[in-house]
């Protein structure tokens, strides 16, 4: 066999276990998680899943093999399969901690605490963002795409790291993670058909006593325009790019100045750092910030879930002081719900609202019983899976209706299930059920916690799908449910690579106005990741977005403009909209543009010129001078600084 060849196995062979292994991860997802750690659960069992992408391409590596690990040229195929056994031994004890943590009852495990789970979690994050560190990709021919997803990884491992207590010592984490599973048990977990085993790591030996600094995530990672441009519109009601968290209620908000500002906010709401919680605010049992806060006899506050499952299996001592309790009763600590209601407002954290006891939080704090609404919701999606057309037909308009009027709907709605039923609904022949259901989606995702739910039941195929060949309403609100879900930043990578890109070029190309500006929004919002830029300029973007700024009804130069200054920072995106005889175009916008318009233009002409004497020369022939001037003088603050850079450019050539 030639040596090519070998390394080729090699590679293979060595990457077929840690493959497999994210495909388990992606099939346990699937399922669904529950219990105290459902949102740990979600976000590592998607970090995880987006590792395949770098495993496939490592796989089909045809180069030397081992050059694989950070070491001389010399490096043998020995140290690449040993860099490579460290990210299976992350990626396998991520596994077994989803296994073990998905559905988290102390009920059934009461000899396995809520710290020993949290600790693992520590382990398991700081360990996989180490073995991602270590690999080469230069050396291994990884494309750009799949680098800065794996970058993005990276960054959101780190932050999820410093959640769950900062760096650990390398002896601390070969214990918590070469411990054997000895305890295996099985669960029957809320909301699934099948039993899962669950393994539970027994890691007793460890100081489990280490104090967890936990600090919250912040909504987004990397590039944060969701935080500024929380989606504020339900099908029905409006369809614009929000600059702000509040639910925008007029349908015309001019979207292209929306978007204008969402990008302007990119760099000052991408800050990595986040508050840590005061101690106080933390819960002794689950170490995670409070949302009920109750006293129990001893005085202590605890989390009402957490303290009340403690009881419920049977308990009657204080966790924390080991005191007996005198009375089980759990009394409301309205002071500190409002400190930590003060706490979050202050540093712009949203307070998770979740179903607890059949009740739900509501904005003030209080909480409200929602028994009756919880049964009568979960009859209503046991419909959604009726062998009647007309039952399903019904069902799933009566759930678009609901998931349109309130946040606590689309919260009983994602909790009784609904989400996987819907998404099933979404190939349905019937052109009705279809289209309620893509709007039913599309209102549940409004919920931020949603939105996680929604790409773990692998909606985004059939959503495609639903954009490609649905009705037109259908494929508006497919387009509006794709920028819904894409505000989270590891969603654009998965939107992206799923086909998406290209329907939605075609629909701006043809759709109606409104699938237009939706195709538009999403657009944009998906081209913040510099990985999409390639795939929408390959898909024909910039010809779509030349027609719509010649268009002489002028109803979309906003938009074009928008997501041409995105774009015009990528290579291939400026050879495109140079090729397309844009340049002409933009000046003449700098001359009978609105403000906003010439602002764009300004700023798009400045990234396709700069330091490219031929182009600079280009604009001075075509007349670009005086609207620059005046520009510079009279415009935005913005557009002042951009032409103003431009005209010194320009000023540079002319000099002998």
């Amino acid at each position: 066999m030639a040596g090519g060849d070998a390394d080729v196995s090699v590679a293979g062979d060595s990457v077929q276990t840690p493959l497999r292994l994210v495909r388990d991860v992606t099939r346990l997802s699937s399922a669904g998680f529950g219990g105290a750690f459902k949102k740990d659960c979600t976000d590592l069992s998607r970090r995880v899943a987006l590792l395949a992408h770098l495993l496939e391409e490592i796989r089909d590596f045809k180069g030397d093999f081992g050059k694989f690990a950070h070491s001389d040229a010399q490096a043998s195929s020995s140290s690449a399969s040993s860099c490579l056994s460290d990210l299976t031994v992350a990626i396998q004890a991520a596994k077994r901690l989803l296994s073990a943590a998905g559905n988290f009852d102390s009920k059934i495990s009461p000899d396995v605490s809520a710290k020993k789970i949290a600790f693992q979690f520590q382990c398991v994050t700081w360990k996989l963002e180490k073995a991602l560190g270590n690999l080469a990709y230069d050396q291994f021919d990884i494309s750009e795409e799949v680098q800065e997803q794996v970058d993005l990884v990276r960054a959101q491992l780190r932050r999820a790291t410093e959640r769950h207590g900062g760096p650990l010592s390398s002896m601390i984490l070969s214990r918590a993670l070469s411990q054997p599973l000895d305890n295996e048990i099985d669960l029957q977990p809320l909301n699934r058909r099948v039993m899962v085993s669950l393994h539970i790591e027994n890691i007793g030996n460890i100081d489990h006593e280490v104090k967890l600094k936990v600090a919250p995530l912040p909504k987004g990672n990397g590039l944060q325009v969701h935080s500024v441009n929380q989606i504020c519109h339900e099908s029905e009601t409006s369809r614009n790019w929000s600059a702000s968290s509040k639910v925008c209620q007029q349908r015309d908000v001019d979207a292209g100045g929306e978007l204008k500002t969402a990008n302007n906010h990119l760099e000052e709401n991408n800050k990595p750092n986040s508050p840590v919680i005061p101690n106080d605010f933390l819960c002794p049992i689950s170490l995670e910030l409070m949302r009920d806060p109750v006293i129990v006899a001893t005085g202590q506050t605890y989390e009402r879930s957490y303290i009340q499952r403690w009881i419920d299996c049977g308990n009657t001592t204080c966790p924390k002081t080991q005191q007996k309790l005198e009375n089980l009763t759990l009394t409301p600590n309205y002071v500190l719900r409002s400190l930590i209601t003060q706490w979050c407002a202050k540093h712009n954290i949203e307070q998770s609202m979740t179903v607890m006891n059949g009740r739900i939080k509501k904005s003030d704090g209080s909480f409200r019983d929602v028994t009756g609404d919880m049964a009568a919701i979960e009859a209503l999606v046991r419909k959604l899976s009726s062998q009647s057309l007309e039952e399903r037909r019904a069902a799933v308009s009566e759930i678009r209706s609901l998931s349109k009027r309130s946040t606590d709907n689309r919260i009983l709605i994602a909790e009784a299930g609904a989400i996987t039923l819907l998404v099933n609904l979404l190939t349905a022949d019937d052109g009705l059920t279809q289209e309620n259901a893509v709007t039913s989606i599309l209102n549940l995702s409004i919920y931020e916690n949603n939105k996680g739910l929604v790409m773990l039941a692998n909606a985004i195929p059939s959503i495609v799908q639903v954009l490609r060949a649905g009705s037109m309403e259908a494929r508006e609100n497919a387009a509006a449910t794709l920028f819904s879900l894409s505000l989270i930043d590891e969603n654009k990578i998965i939107i992206g690579a799923s086909g998406a890109i290209q329907a939605l070029v075609e629909l701006l190309e043809t759709g109606s106005t409104r699938g237009k500006k939706d195709a538009a929004t999403a657009l944009f919002n998906l081209c913040i990741y510099q990985g999409n830029k390639g795939r929408a300029v390959r898909a024909g973007i910039i010809t779509a977005l030349l027609k719509m700024l010649t268009d002489s009804s002028n109803c979309m130069v906003d938009e074009a403009l928008t997501i041409l200054s995105v774009l015009s920072s990528h290579q291939e995106a400026k050879i495109a909209i140079v090729k397309a005889s844009t340049i002409p175009v933009l000046i003449d916008l700098l001359r009978t543009g609105l403000p906003r318009n010439k602002e764009n233009a300004a700023a798009i002409l400045l990234s396709l010129c700069k330091r490219d004497t031929e182009k600079l020369a280009c604009i001075s022939r075509l007349g670009a001078v005086i609207p620059l001037s005046e520009l510079a003088k009279g415009g935005t603050e913005r557009a002042k600084r951009k032409a103003t850079s431009l005209l010194e450019h320009l000023r540079k050539l002319q000099q002998p």
